[in-house]
């Protein structure tokens, strides 16, 4: 076991374990490395989900969640906890992914201990540190201290080399579209109690993010409600985030819709399903904006940045804010014009080809061979 290169991975949210279930399974394949997985418990039920769809295995678990807890709260855990395993297992590389809280107090805790760092999903930027909060400011700080970027996108590769940052950058495409075909390919189905999704052309939305939190989550879902009155042809599936600062406003302005189907979180392969059936989405994820073009689904982005802008230039994604007016006429032009609707269900995907883990493997083992 000496030989081995011993590699860490760091997950806490649903998003996370999703992009890196086909990194961990090349690495597991791999008879090179020596793995483990460490959970930080942010996000503690939607990631078990995960992990027992794609049949990963975790090494140990944090479970820092508590009620109410902050962002600061989250940090302290994460760092506290994961000094003591790096300090045990001494990994030669820690992966990390995206923008999440955990992702920025895992390299911060490897950087403590010298600690090299590869970041899935490097060079994201909205360039406006507050939108979205906390999550542009955690990939900048990322950044700086990680020594392989693994950008999915060529722009996501020049935003890294106009920010001047240390390490090697390497262009691999996104581990989402590795985990939705594998997903996809075994048609999931999705059922959902009430909801005939031949009877209805079905629109399907998530809305969790911190800066639609209030007054704006307040317009998405009047939004919502004239869109489903204009086409009586139409129903809204929209699975409830768990935070209750999202769900409860959510229940109280829409649960009384005959066509609106307030749900639990879905697990991925019944997203999957979801997304196939939908005629098209409203979000302010991010990785439902990477997934839905893979599958010919028009995206309507409910936020006023993204730094996922290849999907508006590609045409699969539009990017309308959360005023109602505006969810509205966005939404009414793909419901009532055909050649709109097929512009941006047929407009090709700009972020990757199924084989990003692949990549991500081959170039931590040349990285690493070097260290040797």
């Amino acid at each position: 076991m000496t030989n081995l290169h011993r590699v860490c991975i760091i997950l806490g949210t649903r998003p996370e374990a999703i992009k890196l279930a086909p990194v961990i399974q090349v690495f597991q394949d791999s008879p090179e490395f020596e793995l483990q997985v460490i959970l930080t418990g942010q996000h503690r039920e939607m990631v078990e989900q995960v992990i027992s769809l794609f049949n990963l295995k975790a090494s140990h678990n944090l479970e820092i969640m508590q009620p109410k807890q902050s962002l600061s709260d989250i940090t302290c855990r994460s760092l506290r906890g994961l000094e003591g395993l790096f300090q045990e297992s001494k990994p030669d590389l820690v992966l990390v992914q995206g923008d999440t809280t955990t992702a920025f107090a895992a390299t911060l805790a490897a950087f403590y201990q010298k600690i090299p760092v590869g970041h899935v999903e490097a060079g994201l930027r909205t360039d406006d540190l507050f939108n979205p909060y906390p999550e542009e400011a955690n990939r900048r700080l990322i950044s700086q201290i990680t020594q392989l970027h693994f950008a999915p996108t060529p722009l996501a590769v020049e935003n890294l080399k106009r920010s001047g940052v240390l390490g090697e950058i390497h262009l691999t495409g996104n581990t989402v579209i590795d985990a939705l075909l594998k997903v996809a390919a075994s048609e999931p189905d999705c059922n959902i109690a009430g909801l005939n999704w031949g009877e209805y052309r079905t629109l399907l939305a998530t809305v969790h993010r911190r800066e639609n939190w209030g007054e704006p989550l307040q317009d998405i879902a009047d939004g919502f409600l004239q869109i489903l009155d204009k086409f009586p042809d139409t129903a809204l599936l929209l699975p409830l985030h768990r935070n209750p600062t999202v769900r409860e406003p959510l229940q109280v302005l829409l649960g009384n819709h005959p066509r609106i189907f307030l749900t639990e979180p879905l697990d991925y392969k019944e997203l999957v399903g979801a997304i196939m059936r939908s005629h098209l989405l409203l979000t302010d994820s991010g990785g439902l904006q990477e997934e839905a073009p893979s599958l010919g689904k028009p995206v309507l982005v409910l936020r006023e940045t993204t730094e996922r802008p290849e999907a508006v230039t590609a045409g699969t994604a539009k990017l309308i804010g959360t005023r109602s007016e505006q969810i509205v006429a966005a939404a009414s032009e793909l419901l009532s014009d055909a050649v709109a609707y097929q512009s941006m269900a047929n407009a090709i995907n700009p972020f990757g080809d199924g084989h990003a883990a692949e990549r991500i493997l081959e170039i931590v083992q040349n990285y690493l061979s070097t260290l040797l």
